[in-house]
């Protein structure tokens, strides 16, 4: 039994890159942090499709937009996509997972590319994240004292078991206002 050309994951993963392939609108309203648009249909052929789709028949829409698609991969693997080394591992999604995302997948993962479609698209993306802001937000504990204390290092050990940690100095890679700046870091703008 050979492996597949490309594999399903949820969200979550260790990518190289996020790759939203829907149309340019539909990138603009929302899309995954950090993901690039590389849309397989421009906004004006997405339409094109859905109205011969709607008003003709699936299999005349399935053509052109096999056409077109094929077309929209080839520019992006001629332009943006050219500098990616052969180890590349990419998580592409559309709107639910389906024809766009699976015809980008599957091309990159013909050329050798570890290419990773999302499950269920956007869609299931965004309903996880709705999902998740409806669930009770757990309380909050502030940690504070003076210079000295040993707070950095409560930190550090609640964190070692497990625990969740935000540590603002860290992110500000800063040690308060006694001790200053990190020293050989450089601190966020």
């Amino acid at each position: 039994m050979s492996a597949p050309l490309f594999t399903t994951s949820n969200w979550r993963g260790d990518f190289d890159a996020i790759f939203d392939v829907r149309s340019p609108s539909e990138y603009a309203d929302d899309h995954l942090p950090n993901a690039i648009n590389l849309p397989v249909l421009s906004d004006a052929e997405r339409a094109e499709v859905g109205t011969l789709y709607k008003q003709v028949d699936s299999f005349t829409a399935r053509k052109l937009g096999a056409r077109l698609i094929a077309t929209n991969i080839a520019g992006h693997l001629e332009h943006k996509l050219m500098e990616y080394p052969p180890n590349f591992k990419p998580l592409i999604y559309c709107w639910r997972g389906g024809q766009r995302s699976k015809a980008m997948a599957l091309i990159l993962a013909e050329i050798g590319w570890h290419s990773t479609k999302l499950d269920g698209g956007y869609k299931s993306y965004r309903r996880e994240v709705v999902v998740g802001l409806e669930k009770p937000i757990p309380p909050f504990v502030l940690l504070q004292g003076e210079t000295g204390t040993a707070k950095t290092h409560i930190l550090h050990d609640f964190a070692r078991q497990g625990g969740q940690c935000l540590d603002l100095e860290a992110f500000a890679k800063h040690r308060g206002s006694l001790l200053g700046q990190e020293p050989d870091a450089e601190q966020p703008s």
